[in-house]
């Protein structure tokens, strides 16, 4: 008798202490007694009755879920291959259990169709440009078909966009000529600001007849200090302007006082014809 007591008892205890389980911190035990669920459970020391009850552990830690490369048609009709990287936690462990069957795998499909839907919507310039906007609706769109399974969605980032070959080269081909257009703008802009300021020094000069006279004078030191076998001494051409305003006057009254010759080619000149009636 004390035999089959110290048995019973012994089946009892081994029974008790077979459903005791100890959870982490980031672990939850959906518990189903008899089928039926009854919230989750955790962390730390739990009791789930053999035979009677089971449990599902679910991780609330932050997952980072691959995107697998998606083969898109951008809304301007350029084929290109987009992948990304979904970053998810469970906030409902009772509905990530109940409410899908499994929760990693529906989430992944769910991502992929939402970035081929999303991206064929999208122009591949403002792809390329507004990445953060697009990484915002991707995240807006999954968390909002999400959240009925206990799913919350922190971030969504679009990795690496491969794009056709000669997409590629027409592209090196526009930031070439986006960058030649530049050069031509800023020297432009060089030149206008040089000439501006070359005006400005002939104002000033033009204030001050010294100040050419030291320029000049600045050019042969510059030409001097070259070791060259070659000097060239610049004239101011406002030497010669007296000698020109003097030559003017006689060049005029040379040109008046001048007159036809009587004799062209040894022949007279016929005379000038009167103004008045012929006499009959």
């Amino acid at each position: 008798m004390d035999v089959v007591v110290t048995a019973v008892l012994g089946i009892l205890a081994l029974y008790l202490f077979g459903g005791l389980k100890v959870l982490r911190e980031y672990e939850r035990a959906v518990y189903f007694f008899l089928g039926r669920s009854w919230g989750a459970k955790g962390p730390g020391l739990i009791y789930v009755p053999p035979l009677f009850a089971k449990t599902q552990l679910v991780s609330l830690r932050v997952v980072a879920l691959d995107i697998p490369p998606q083969d898109v048609i951008t809304r301007d009709n350029i084929s290109i291959k987009v992948n990304a990287v979904l970053y998810m936690r469970v906030r409902s462990p009772d509905k990530a259990v109940v409410g899908v069957e499994n929760y990693l795998y529906a989430t992944s499909q769910l991502a992929q169709t939402t970035l081929r839907s999303v991206l064929g919507e999208t122009e591949m310039d403002e792809l390329l440009a507004n990445r953060d906007k697009i990484n915002a609706i991707l995240r807006q769109t999954i968390d909002t078909r999400t959240e009925d399974w206990g799913i919350e969605v922190s971030a969504v980032e679009v990795k690496d966009v491969d794009l056709p070959p000669e997409m590629k080269r027409a592209m090196a081909r526009q930031a070439e000529a986006e960058r030649e257009r530049r050069a031509k703008v800023i020297n432009a802009e060089g030149e206008l600001q040089a000439a501006e300021k070359l005006a400005q020094a002939a104002h000033i000069i033009g204030k001050e007849p010294a100040a050419i006279q030291l320029r000049y004078l600045q050019t042969v030191n510059e030409i001097a200090s070259e070791n060259n076998s070659t000097t060239i001494f610049p004239i101011p051409i406002d030497l010669f302007k007296g000698f020109m305003e003097r030559l003017a006057p006689a060049q005029a009254s040379d040109s008046g006082s001048r007159a036809l010759p009587e004799r062209t080619a040894g022949e007279r000149l016929p005379a000038p014809r009167s103004k008045g009636r012929a006499k009959v």
